[in-house]
């Protein structure tokens, strides 16, 4: 199938290639007259000669137009890429999967096959008794409008102030 595929556009690209040449020929012959230089006198060849050169700098002068704004068009498409690129980012992250990997796995990745000791990483980790933090905190039930009263104007800031700095200073 593919190589059916391959064939019919080879096909393909060889008719567009002689149909763009015949168009060629026939814009050519559209365009250009045939010389006729026979039967001329010297003076006449030169002034055609003259003729020629001076229609070969007009196309030189458009063609070397034409090729500066090409260039330019390049190097404005290439800066818009850049600056595309950079907007966007530069590399597409993929989405990255948790994996699960045990410790003795993760020391046989790094060490090698040297490491066969397996090692229980939670053997050493001290064990913390819970407590009950609420019981020790004991809860202020007071009246709200006190604690609105106290905390307006600027003291009340600077108190609120005080107050977040006092605990990191200690």
């Amino acid at each position: 199938m593919r190589s059916l595929m391959l064939a019919k556009a080879k096909e393909c690209w060889e008719q567009e290639n002689e149909e763009r040449e015949a168009e060629k020929s026939r814009y050519l012959a559209e365009r250009i007259p045939t010389l006729q230089t026979r039967g001329l006198s010297l003076s006449a060849l030169q002034d055609l000669c003259r003729e020629l050169h001076a229609k070969v700098e007009v196309v030189d002068e458009e063609r070397y137009d034409i090729e500066a704004k090409c260039l330019h068009n390049t190097r404005e498409i290439k800066d818009l890429k850049l600056k595309v690129m950079d907007l966007r980012g530069k590399f597409k992250r993929p989405p990255l999967r948790r994996v699960r990997v045990s410790a003795d796995a993760m020391l046989r990745a790094l060490l090698g096959s040297k490491h066969k000791v397996s090692m229980d990483l939670r053997a050493n980790l001290k064990s913390v008794k819970k407590e009950d933090t609420e019981k020790e905190r004991p809860v202020e039930v007071g009246d709200w409008r006190k604690n609105v009263e106290a905390m307006s104007g600027m003291e009340g800031r600077k108190k609120m102030f005080d107050a977040a700095k006092s605990p990191t200073s200690q």
